[in-house]
């Protein structure tokens, strides 16, 4: 008889690591031994047509589907309840700081319904844990870390409240683990490392689907980056980063696709720099995988990252990789071998990059490294039956 699996992803299916993360778990689960259920907060996004057809996707819940987006959006999708939150936590962050978490909670537990369905397992893919805690009845609970923690500005008794009653935990990296231990000890019996299992003939596939020469057009040295425009993606310092570059006498062109709060922080800094030609910023992109095949050089010049989805995919399609040295960085790549680490500093990171782009072997041996490994992860869906066991 089956095992009843049920996955949450507190969202939509956007472009972000998380996001292609879960893509590729869903991918890789066995369909013949486990039913597997699949509750979204949204039905909507770029990755959405991209989930396995042999999941069972919940119907959808609208008002949480639509919580994160503008109050015209609200209004627009018939989100009257949320809406109306969000002029409430207008008002009231002119007093004092508004906790998005509670409102999202406070959602979900207005707009949704115990599920009547019990399952071995469920497994929330992403905080907030709330839905998992308070609507769904299974023998055994599982949350998952997907960041550095002790890198963050976060609220640690809110984060100890969501995770200290889950029977598991999955970390994405040993580095995860370890940060993740070093902030909540109490829990370190409970948690287990499951590297990100990702679909290699998927992104093999999409990054042939388009050209892009008209966004990125054969010239000077390529290099790419993506992610969400905010702190810990760390773009903002790319413009002088690159102008340094620009400065030693190597044609570069960076180039970065995604979307986020930090957008206009990040075109400041590019005219602060002088870069508005070199750097480019190319937006939000439903298919990224023709950019990154595209490149010369794929950058994650990141603050702190749990394990960067966009890295292991740039490896993938073989492309010499560099990545700054936050503290998860050796679980990222093996450095020298398939990707180098630089410094964080803006200085270092310039040099480390310049010092790699004026070697041409050494970025031939890095691409070939990378196209000689295996970065699926499939076998690590083997840990999570071991877990349900």
């Amino acid at each position: 008889m089956k095992k009843s699996i049920l996955i949450i992803m507190p969202g939509s299916m956007e472009l972000g690591g998380v996001e292609r993360s879960l893509i590729g778990l869903l991918s890789s689960l066995d369909y013949d031994h486990y039913d597997v259920d699949l509750f979204l907060y949204g039905h909507h996004g770029p990755l959405f047509s991209m989930i396995d057809p042999r999941i069972n996707i919940l119907p959808e819940c609208r008002e949480l589907a639509y919580l994160r987006e503008s109050f015209s959006n609200k209004i627009r999708h018939g989100c009257y309840y949320s809406a109306a939150l969000r002029l409430r936590d207008a008002f009231l962050s002119v007093f004092r700081e508004t906790d998005n978490d509670r409102t999202w909670a406070q959602v979900m537990r207005h707009c949704t319904k115990p599920l009547k369905k019990h399952y071995d397992a469920a497994m929330s893919f992403f905080l907030p844990f709330d839905y998992l805690y308070e609507r769904v009845d299974a023998s055994k609970k599982v949350g998952w870390i997907h960041t550095d923690y002790s890198a963050e500005k976060t609220n640690y008794a809110s984060l100890w409240e969501q995770y200290k009653k889950l029977d598991s935990i999955v970390a994405v990296s040993e580095s995860c683990k370890q940060t993740f231990c070093s902030v909540f000890p109490q829990l370190e019996k409970q948690v287990v490392v499951v590297e990100n299992i990702l679909p290699v003939a998927l992104v093999q596939k999409n990054a042939c689907l388009l050209c892009v020469s008209d966004e990125m057009p054969c010239r000077g040295v390529r290099l790419l980056s993506i992610g969400r425009f905010t702190y810990q993606k760390n773009f903002d310092n790319a413009p002088d980063i690159c102008a340094r570059l620009v400065q030693s006498g190597l044609d570069v062109y960076w180039y970065i696709i995604g979307f986020g709060p930090d957008e206009q922080l990040i075109r400041q800094r590019i005219a602060e720099a002088g870069m508005e030609e070199r750097v480019i910023l190319l937006g939000k992109k439903e298919n990224p995988y023709p950019y990154i095949k595209a490149c010369d050089l794929y950058v994650q010049p990141s603050r702190y990252e749990g394990k960067a989805v966009t890295v292991r995919e740039a490896q993938m399609l073989g492309k010499p990789v560099v990545i700054t040295r936050y503290a998860t960085s050796r679980d990222q790549l093996e450095d020298g071998v398939d990707g180098v680490i630089v410094p964080m500093d803006n200085e270092g990171c310039a040099e480390g990059i310049a010092a790699l782009l004026q070697d041409p072997e050494r970025m031939k041996m890095l691409s070939q490294n990378c196209l000689h490994r295996d970065y699926s992860n499939s076998e690590e869906a083997n840990k999570l039956y071991q877990l349900m066991e």
